[in-house]
């Protein structure tokens, strides 16, 4: 198992964040056992700012990397330090080629704690925060953006097909990938953007490399990460694919996956 890890980077929903969200008391003991040791903890997610109060009293310490990777989040003061943005041109180019591939496709998209969406895109999460819809996404894009999604709210294609083609017909513009298989849904980031991309650049700037830094995550938007760090595992409930990308794998997430590979690692010399 090698030395006691500096950095610790852990995907949130589906890898310490139960689907019905709740956060267990192990997971939450080890991670505050490890931030003690003075590790550095980076809760790496597809999420929003607005998603991340939660984080922030479930543990009240670690550090936010959002939108799979476009942005840098201090989560105990909420505020963003730092962005990288999906370019108007491509979010409009890309939105133009979609359309002609995938016909069923909706759209929304989001910058700091903005959401918009088209009237047939139908949310699953963010139900109430954009009520009124536009027809056309075209029409809110505006400014450069963090993050876009793209759904076949019939369920018409499923999130690995819509990734499949979406790579093949706009991968020249944007990053595309996925957090839940049985969603019909991928989720869009500027170009060379990934959790891989900035959890690398975070550790640097920290004098860090790979092999200080361990990962956790279950989908294809964890897999950058899982293949950059030194010692990765992919959740055991999570994407067939993911054990390609990680080096080992744990047990499910309800089943306190994580938490059982940190409780040995924190055991080991620093």
């Amino acid at each position: 198992m090698g030395r006691r890890p500096k950095l610790i980077a852990t995907d949130l929903d589906g890898t310490i964040v139960a689907h019905y969200g709740v956060i267990s008391d192990r997971t939450k003991a080890v991670f505050r056992k490890a931030h003690d040791l003075g590790i550095h903890i980076y809760f790496v997610t597809g999420r929003p700012p607005r998603w991340m109060p939660e984080i922030k009293e479930a543990f009240g310490f670690g550090n936010g990397i959002c939108g799979n990777g476009a942005m840098l989040f201090d989560i105990q003061n909420h505020k963003i330090l730092e962005q990288w943005l999906i370019p108007v041109a491509n979010q409009l180019e890309m939105v133009k080629r979609l359309r002609e591939v995938i016909p069923p496709i909706s759209f929304a998209c989001e910058i700091s704690d903005v959401f918009h969406r088209e009237v047939r895109y139908i949310p699953r999460w963010d139900v109430g925060v954009d009520n009124v819809g536009v027809e056309r996404i075209e029409s809110a894009m505006t400014e450069p953006m963090m993050k876009i999604l793209a759904r076949c709210s019939d369920y018409e294609f499923t999130s690995d097909e819509m990734l499949e083609i979406a790579k093949k017909t706009v991968g020249d513009l944007v990053t595309i990938t996925h957090s839940n298989a049985h969603e019909s849904l991928l989720e869009i980031s500027a170009l060379g953007v990934s959790k891989g991309e900035t959890l690398a650049k975070v550790a640097g700037r920290l004098g860090l490399t790979a092999d200080d830094c361990v990962a956790f995550g279950d989908n294809p938007n964890d897999f950058s990460m899982l293949q950059w760090a030194g010692r990765s595992w992919a959740m055991a409930d999570g994407h067939p694919d993911a054990k390609k990308y990680a080096k080992f794998e744990t047990a499910p997430h309800q089943d306190d996956g994580v938490a059982i590979v940190l409780e040995e690692l924190l055991e080991l010399p620093a």
